[in-house]
């Protein structure tokens, strides 16, 4: 009797020690699942990260004032056009910018003017007169054997401009005469004042008057030679200085012929335009008179100090 009792107390302890044991890992169970749920999915938290970074704007300068946004264009979707350019030029994948070999040859400009002395036009001064020796003189013709020739004031010879023109001038006594300009006459020689040789002041008037009144214009004459070409003393395939001999109106410009076009060169005041690079020298120039004549000449050797004739000059006006 008592070992049956025993037993059934024996049952009942194990009964609610299990029934005990289940709660303990069910409340386990239910603790983990709890912990479980609340800890953050690292992936989701970075997915709800990401796009926030890469869709925020950045923050605008101060002062700035934020644009509209606008539709990429197809020039701007291409990388030639995405590439950053010079500031201030527009580069396009459709318009590269051509090489100098590539570059077309320069247009033709426009008549140049005539400068201070314009065709048909009538100055007034006074005309001096100087001893010429053998006729040589600022513009560097060289010496001449006619000695009807003459030095332009320092502002109407214009820096070389003046060389080489045809001026007729008319004294107060009626006499006439036409000369050349050969020469610059220095301060303190007036605008419009023309200094003569000896020569050419006694045919307008006693020499011993010394200075006259003067009218004067600008003439194209009847000539019937050809203008020649001279490269300066030293001129070489690095550097060349052309003259211009012979030439019925005064020049305006003389331009070379290189790889990227015609160039224009500068003038001195000594009468010589200057290719400083060697641009040029010993091929084809064209050369264009006040009126806005041009001449091509071709063909002319580079040699130093050696007056060239050609086959061409301007048109009489």
């Amino acid at each position: 009797m008592q070992t049956a009792r025993q037993a059934a107390r024996q049952r009942r302890r194990r009964h609610r020690l299990m029934l005990g044991a289940a709660v303990i890992l069910t409340a386990a169970g239910v603790l983990f699942c709890l912990v479980t749920a609340m800890r953050p999915d690292p992936k989701a938290g970075a997915a709800a990260v990401a796009p926030a970074d890469v869709a925020a704007p950045a923050a605008p300068l101060a002062g700035a004032t934020p644009s509209a946004p606008t539709s990429p264009s197809p020039a701007a979707s291409s990388p030639a056009a995405a590439t950053p350019s010079a500031a201030g030029a527009t580069a396009t994948a459709q318009t590269p910018r051509p090489s100098a070999k590539e570059s077309p040859p320069a247009a033709s400009a426009p008549a140049p003017s005539a400068g201070r002395i314009q065709p048909g036009t009538t100055y007034k001064g006074v005309a001096t007169a100087y001893a010429v020796g053998d006729g040589n003189g600022a513009c560097l013709f060289g010496p001449s054997d006619d000695l009807m020739i003459a030095a332009m004031n320092t502002t109407d010879y214009e820096s070389s401009r003046a060389c080489g023109a045809y001026v007729r001038v008319h004294a107060a006594n009626g006499a006439s005469i036409t000369v050349r300009i050969t020469n610059e006459c220095p301060l303190p020689c007036a605008p419009g004042q023309l200094d003569l040789s000896q020569q050419a002041f006694a045919k307008l008037a006693d020499p011993k008057l010394g200075r006259i009144p003067i009218t004067w214009s600008l003439l194209s004459p009847q000539t019937s030679g050809a203008l020649s070409i001279r490269y300066k003393t030293g001129s070489s395939p690095n550097w060349c200085g052309i003259q211009v001999i012979g030439h019925r109106n005064p020049v305006a410009r003389l331009e070379v012929r290189t790889a990227a076009g015609w160039r224009k060169l500068p003038r001195t005041d000594y009468n010589y335009f200057l290719s400083a690079d060697g641009s040029g020298c010993g091929g084809a120039m064209r050369i264009t008179d006040i009126y806005g004549e041009q001449l091509t000449v071709e063909g002319t050797a580079l040699l130093p100090d050696v007056a060239q004739p050609t086959r061409v000059q301007f048109a009489p006006h």
